[in-house]
């Protein structure tokens, strides 16, 4: 076992995956619901559009195109997105 950082949360912890214990039924909830928004609609909206349809933040939906599985849907996607008012753009 790796001593990872969780990508969600920022703690850390001793355990395999990309989140922690704590994090991943939300982000096995957040996945799922990812899933179906794309069976439904694909992925011809922006980041911004399908954040605020899903509920689930840009900085995950990113995360979660960087899955294995997602890479075909990768250049289908307006990945100029923003976070908020801040600004972030992600290219």
């Amino acid at each position: 076992m790796n001593f990872n950082k969780c990508s969600r949360c920022g703690n850390f912890y001793v355990s395999e995956g990309n989140v922690c214990p704590k994090c991943s039924p939300k982000d096995n909830r957040e996945l799922s619901t990812f899933k179906e928004y794309i069976d439904a609609n694909g992925l011809n909206n922006s980041l911004d559009t399908i954040s605020g349809e899903t509920g689930i933040s840009v900085k995950n939906l990113n995360r979660f195109l960087n899955y294995e599985g997602f890479e075909q849907y990768k250049q289908n996607i307006d990945l100029n997105s923003t976070i908020g008012n801040q600004g972030i753009i992600f290219n």
